[in-house]
């Protein structure tokens, strides 16, 4: 094994530093079952004098050789060392010290080794469900001479016990990112019960790192406290009510650290991160919060301004805690003054009613033209002229009686099928007037997307397309001159920015209808033409 050039070549490199006398989890045993090479003790050397050195060789090769795409189908972003470093100073300053460190997703062990460096006396605990992580984690604790000081376990956190203490446990790490998608619904079933019993809000569009949150306040005791890092979106987003209700309760909100993207608070995902520090039960009563602009301002954590509480709880949306609202230019309104901003209708199941053959039978004028993807808007450039190559949203009126009969019988074959397919069966499906009526919205003037790794396209709506949520649609107050339209999108083109956005896991910046709304524009008579 002259390097580590695939994942046998760890396996075999995390065994070797573990050593002969291990305890290995079934998860750990299974997947070294097959033929693996023998240790180099060359490489063996200088692996361990990487790894007493300070470094995470393993961790570097485990992002080497799983792609991107494949750690962030398992939630796995491993975190730079200087962000591990901050938070475990944060850790250092608090009183008394913990007795205990749990790390929910320990990975290769960058914040349970760094934290026992600073808590010699604390026992450790190290959850990690994958079992090659599992293993690189075994062997960086040997190198360390942790082994017999640390437990590791090879679970999912959320099925988790921890026997009680009377002194403080810490609770340390970066949560594995997953959004609500990858979850069963069993842990979604889970999650809405436990955070019902906190007395919290629960979505089951939750992602796995608020789930951690949640299983951490069930484990924890008053007194307790931690730090966790995070994607930033539960700032804003609806499902990020039941945190954002938590730290305001029993949680514990202490700091909020948000990273921009620009800092890559994870590796491989451009992302506004969000280092969150609590005490449980012991909330103070205000809430410190700082915009970090580059890893050198982390510090110990000691940074930022202090919100009282009282200011915080009725925010819709705690990013504006950080950027307090810009003051509108002389000469300037916001967008809203001039247009409502409205998210495209959604469907229920694309895969029925954006038309393709299962409509083949049904009547053109049952089929609408619309904006299906965002880059139909981005390659239409400045306006949007021609809806024949568009696709078609099959619209149906909520009385069929209206139909002629041809069209009648046409529409009951179509429904049949998509009731097959079992398209009246889904929220959104239940909760319109008739089940089969889509129900777009009126064509906007102007389209934008509001999704995508770059900023908005507005695009003006020359053919009177429609749009589904894939799209917002900007519709004027007050009728306003085709050309004061068109000035206003191509203003709006030149000079909203990404970073007026929300930049989530990925790279995508998000932009919602009220954040587009908010965006400063020149009154329509000073607009260039």
């Amino acid at each position: 094994m002259g390097s580590l050039g695939s994942e046998p070549d760890l396996i075999a490199a995390a065994l070797g530093l573990i050593g002969p006398h291990r305890s290995l989890s079934a998860a750990e045993t299974r997947l070294i079952e097959t033929a693996l090479p023998a240790p180099d003790a060359a490489v063996l050397g200088r692996l361990s004098a990487a790894i007493a050195g300070g470094g995470d060789p393993l961790g570097d090769a485990f992002g080497r050789l799983r792609s991107p795409v494949q750690r962030r189908a398992a939630g796995a972003t491993y975190t730079p060392a200087a962000i591990v470093a901050a938070m475990v100073a944060w850790a250092a300053d608090q009183a008394p010290p913990p007795a205990r460190i749990v790390d929910p997703g320990a990975g290769s062990g960058r914040f349970v080794i760094q934290a026992a460096r600073r808590f010699p006396k604390a026992a450790l605990i190290a959850v990690e469900l994958d079992p090659l992580a599992a293993l690189m984690l075994r062997a960086n604790l040997a190198v360390h001479g942790l082994a017999e000081h640390a437990t590791v376990v090879v679970a999912d956190y959320r099925g988790i016990d921890l026997p009680a203490l009377t002194e403080p446990t810490l609770f340390l790490g970066n949560p594995p990112y997953l959004r609500h998608h990858a979850l069963g619904d069993d842990w979604k079933a889970w999650f809405a019960a436990t955070a019902k019993d906190l007395g919290a809000p629960a979505s089951k569009l939750a992602g796995l790192h608020i789930h951690f949150f949640v299983k951490t306040l069930t484990l924890a005791r008053p007194g307790d406290f931690g730090a966790f890092i995070t994607a930033a979106e539960w700032l804003d987003v609806n499902y990020g009510a039941t945190l954002r209700r938590l730290l305001a309760g029993a949680l514990g909100g202490v700091a909020l650290h948000v990273l921009e993207p620009h800092t890559l608070p994870f590796a491989d995902a451009v992302t506004t991160g969000a280092i969150t520090c609590f005490r449980i039960g012991r909330r103070p009563s205000q809430l410190r919060v700082h915009r970090v602009a580059s890893l050198d301002q982390l510090g110990a954590l000691e940074g930022g301004t202090s919100v009282d509480w009282t200011a915080v709880v009725p925010l819709p949306r705690w990013s504006a805690i950080l950027t307090p609202q810009a003051k509108i230019p002389p000469g300037q309104v916001e967008l809203g003054e001039l247009c409502r901003v409205h998210r495209g209708q959604v469907t229920g199941a694309n895969r029925v009613w954006i038309a393709g053959g299962q409509a083949a039978a049904l009547p053109a004028r049952l089929l609408t033209p619309a904006v299906t993807k965002a880059r139909e808007l981005i390659a239409a450039g400045a306006a949007l002229r021609e809806a024949g190559r568009l696709r078609r949203i099959v619209e149906l009126p909520v009385e069929l009686d209206q139909l002629d009969p041809a069209e009648r019988a046409a529409v009951e074959r179509f429904l049949a099928w998509a009731k097959a397919e079992g398209a009246d069966q889904g929220y959104i499906a239940r909760h319109r007037a008739a089940w089969w009526s889509v129900a777009l919205r009126q064509p906007a003037p102007i389209l934008c997307s509001y999704m995508a790794r770059r900023p908005p396209a507005f695009v003006r709506n020359l053919c009177a397309a429609r749009h589904i949520n894939i799209a917002h649609g900007l519709y004027p107050r007050d009728p306003m001159p085709a050309a004061t339209l068109d000035a206003l999108a191509t203003w709006l083109a030149g000079h909203v920015s990404v970073a007026q956005g929300r930049t989530y896991a990925g790279g995508l910046t998000k932009f919602e209808p009220k954040e587009i709304e908010r965006i400063a524009v020149p009154l329509p008579e000073t607009l260039p033409a």
